[in-house]
């Protein structure tokens, strides 16, 4: 008892200075910060996450790997011997545009996506970081590249086992995918953007197949748009779906569609500068 007193005293008669302001800085302030991530780091980690979040949910790549394999078989098997005589011979105009169809239609998930994390307050968090603004958008895109690519060699891998047979060999159909990846990422911009302007998933869905329909549909991707009425021709024949498609079947096929490269990459360019610079209002202002 008498020890135990005596350390209570001691305590009582010790006095505590009340720390300064530079001594809790040096403190609690790390005077090496980490440097601060450059825009390309920032947009890949946030691509890596758009992948983790596949890794923990697989079921997310159906529309990827079961949708693309359905759409090859149905569409070959339904039309092929009503419209070219024969599968084999049907595969070879429809692959290409299957292909084409199925990656710009999978697009519209990015806007699902970004609205969901947005009713979450995920982007709230985000806003806080100290980083390159635009990277939880570029990397949510980033993260769908993948997903587009996947689907892409499923499509290629069916229309393989049932007899699609490309000219231009594995250069060609590298540059074919190639091309479509950089138009779809460029045409995710606009779901990115309503994604961000509407309130919920199911109105972001609704606007997305309201547009992608109508725009995959009345293209080249089916048919040869030469027994079109002629004004519907006028506008098959400049959709850049069936720009895109003439542009990535004939690259398969081993030839050089220049004019088809040519609009394709200024429609990609000119959806990056449009939607692009909007979303990233809505989301500065959002």
């Amino acid at each position: 008892m008498t020890t135990v007193a005596t350390k209570t005293q001691d305590l009582d008669d010790l006095e505590l200075a009340t720390p300064t302001a530079d001594d809790l800085a040096a403190l609690l302030v790390n005077k090496e910060r980490p440097p601060r991530p450059s825009a390309l780091s920032a947009s890949i980690t946030f691509g890596w996450r758009a992948m983790l979040k596949i890794k923990h949910v697989p079921e997310q790549l159906f529309d990827v790997t079961v949708f693309p394999v359905m759409m090859v078989l149905m569409y070959a098997y339904l039309f092929g011997g009503a419209l070219a005589g024969s599968v084999s011979e049907y595969i070879q105009f429809l692959l290409p545009g299957v292909m084409v169809m199925s990656v710009v239609m999978i697009t519209m998930y990015s806007g699902v996506a970004v609205n969901t994390d947005i009713a979450k307050g995920v982007f709230d968090r985000f806003r806080t970081l100290p980083i390159w603004r635009p990277a939880p958008m570029v990397g949510y895109l980033l993260g769908d590249v993948i997903r587009y690519m996947i689907a892409a060699v499923v499509i290629l891998g069916v229309g393989l086992a049932i007899g699609y047979r490309p000219d231009g060999g594995v250069l060609g159909i590298a540059a074919g995918v190639v091309l479509l990846l950089v138009f779809s990422f460029s045409f995710s911009w606009i779901w990115t953007m309503f994604g961000l302007m509407l309130r919920t998933e199911k109105s972001v869905m609704g606007v997305s197949m309201m547009v992608i329909m109508p725009l995959t549909f009345l293209s080249n991707v089916f048919v040869d748009p030469k027994t079109m009425p002629g004004w519907l021709q006028a506008f098959v024949n400049n959709s850049p779906v069936s720009e895109l498609a003439s542009a990535v079947r004939e690259l398969m096929a081993g030839n050089w569609p220049a004019h088809d490269i040519a609009v394709t990459l200024g429609w990609s360019v000119g959806l990056v500068l449009v939607f692009g610079t909007w979303t990233m209002r809505l989301y500065n202002r959002k």
